[in-house]
C-alpha cells in the first residue's frame, strides 16, 4: 500500500517536473530574439527571358541562406538609398561612372569578406569598364557576349545547299551562300545585329586592325581606314543587290532571323537561346567570316555585356551578403545553369569547361564557338578592346552614319569619315 502511494507521488512529482521545464523552455523561447534577414537589393534592366533566369538563380540563394535575401529593386543608383547589386550596361552604366566613384570594386570587397572570388582572369579582348589597371574586377561581368554567324539551316537546305554552318568561313564563301539564297526566292538572305558594333568594332579586331589612334597624348577613333571602308562599301554592295538587309529597330533583325524571315544573321553569340526557344527556325552557329586579303584575319573578336556593380557606402555586413550571393552565382551547377538560360559566356573555368563538355550536346554549342573565337589567336594592341571607341553615344553614330549609306545618301567613306568626326567631338 505503501508502495503503491509512494510510486504515485513520484510520477506525478516527475510529472509536473516536466510540465515545469517544458514551460521553462517555452518562456526562453519566447524571450529569445528573432533571427534578423538582412535585405540584399538587386536592380537590372534584363530582357524577360534573362530576366527569369535571374529570378531563378535569386530564388535557389535565398533558399539556402538562412542570414541574407536578395530581392528585386525597381530603383537605381540614382535613388537616395541605392541598391547594393546592380546590373548595367551602356547609357546606364556610363552614367553610374561618371563622377565621383558610386561602387564598391568588387575584388576589394570579396577580399575584405574573405569570401574567395572564382573567376577567370580578365582578357584583354573583354570591354575594359568592369576592370582596373591592374586587371582587377571592378565589377562582375555577368552578361558577356560576341558577335557570331547565325544560319537557318532549313532555309539553306531548300536552296540545295549544305546546313553545316562551318562551311561558311570566309566573306566570299558567304557571299556565294547568299546568292544562291537570293536565287532560289529568299527575301532576306543576310542582316546584322547592331551593325556598329558588328561591322566596325568587331571585325576590325577580328582582321586585327586599329580602330583607335594616339593623337598628342590620349586615344582618338579612327576606325576609317582601309578595311573598315573595304567592308562597308561591301556590305553597301550586298544591300543594293538584296542579299542585305538592315533593320532600323534595334531588335527587329534578331526577330526577323528567329521568324525565319532572313536566313543568315551576325548577331551577338548570346541570342542563341532566344533563337532556339522561339523554336522557328533549325540554328546553326559559326564563326564570323574573315577577308583573306587581310593577312592578320582571323584574330579574334571582343566581349561585352553587362556587368553587376556593388554600390559603395554600405555596411560590412551588407557587403558580406553580396559576396556570398556573388559566390553562389559563381558555383559550377549556377554557372551552368546561367550559360543555358542566357547564352552569356562564362565566368570562371567551372563554367569554361562545362561549355567544352560533350554531355550539354548543343545547349552551349554557342559558347563554344564564342570561346574559340575571342581566344582564336593571342591578343594584340590593335584586337584589344578599346575604350574610347566602346561606347553607347559611339555606337549609336556609327548606326546613324551607316544608315546614310544603306539609303546610299552617303559612300562608305564619307560616312566613316563623319563617323570618326563626330566620335571625336569635332
Amino acid at each position: 500500500m505503501l508502495s503503491s502511494i509512494f510510486s504515485a507521488s513520484v510520477r506525478r512529482a516527475l510529472t509536473l517536473g516536466g510540465l515545469c521545464l517544458i514551460s521553462s523552455a517555452s518562456v526562453l523561447a519566447s524571450t529569445a530574439k528573432p533571427v534578423v534577414v538582412q535585405q540584399i537589393e538587386l536592380f537590372h534592366r534584363l530582357p524577360a527571358e534573362r530576366a527569369e533566369a535571374l529570378g531563378e538563380l535569386v530564388n535557389r540563394f535565398n533558399a539556402q541562406s538562412k542570414e541574407y535575401r536578395v530581392t528585386l529593386a525597381e530603383h537605381d543608383w540614382r535613388a537616395a538609398n541605392a541598391p547594393h547589386l546592380m546590373i548595367l550596361e551602356g547609357d546606364d552604366e556610363e552614367s553610374f561612372l561618371a563622377g565621383k566613384p558610386r561602387y564598391k570594386p568588387l575584388h576589394a570587397l570579396m577580399k575584405e569578406a574573405k569570401v574567395p572570388l572564382q573567376t577567370l582572369r580578365a582578357p584583354a579582348m573583354m570591354t575594359r569598364t568592369p576592370v582596373d589597371a591592374k586587371g582587377q574586377l571592378l565589377a562582375l561581368p555577368v552578361g558577356l557576349s560576341t558577335p557570331v554567324l547565325f544560319v537557318n539551316r532549313d532555309a539553306l537546305r531548300r536552296a540545295g545547299m549544305n546546313p553545316d554552318a562551318t562551311s561558311v568561313a570566309t566573306w566570299f564563301d558567304l557571299q556565294n551562300v547568299l546568292g544562291r539564297l537570293a536565287d532560289t526566292g529568299h527575301t532576306c538572305p543576310y542582316t546584322v545585329s547592331e551593325p556598329g558594333r558588328i561591322m566596325v568594332e568587331n571585325l576590325s579586331a577580328w582582321h586585327n586592325e586599329p580602330v583607335s589612334a594616339l593623337r598628342g597624348k590620349v586615344q582618338a577613333p579612327s576606325f576609317n581606314g582601309m578595311f573598315q571602308v573595304k567592308h562597308v562599301a561591301m556590305m553597301a554592295s550586298w544591300h543594293r543587290a538584296r542579299y542585305l538587309q538592315v533593320f532600323d529597330k534595334g531588335d527587329e533583325a534578331e526577330q526577323r532571323f528567329a521568324n525565319g524571315d532572313c536566313a543568315v544573321i551576325a548577331a551577338p553569340s548570346a541570342s542563341w537561346t532566344d533563337f532556339r526557344r522561339k523554336g522557328t527556325v533549325d540554328v546553326g552557329v559559326t564563326r564570323l567570316p574573315y577577308h583573306e586579303d587581310f593577312p592578320g584575319a582571323p584574330q579574334n573578336t571582343l566581349a561585352d555585356g553587362p556587368a553587376l556593380w556593388v554600390s559603395a557606402g554600405k555596411k560590412a555586413g551588407e557587403y558580406t551578403g553580396v559576396a556570398r550571393f556573388i559566390s553562389f552565382w559563381l558555383q559550377p551547377e549556377n554557372q551552368v545553369a546561367w550559360q543555358r538560360a542566357t547564352g552569356y559566356l562564362p565566368l570562371n573555368r567551372a563554367g569554361l569547361l562545362a561549355s567544352q563538355s560533350d554531355l550539354l550536346g548543343e545547349d552551349l554549342e554557342n559558347i563554344r564557338v564564342a570561346v574559340g573565337q575571342l581566344t582564336n589567336k593571342p591578343v594584340t594592341g590593335d584586337s584589344s578592346s578599346q575604350p574610347v571607341v566602346e561606347r553607347a553615344s559611339v555606337r549609336r553614330i556609327l548606326d546613324e552614319e551607316l544608315a546614310a549609306v544603306w539609303a546610299d545618301r552617303k559612300a562608305a567613306k564619307e560616312a566613316l569619315d563623319n563617323a570618326v568626326t563626330r566620335a571625336s567631338g569635332g
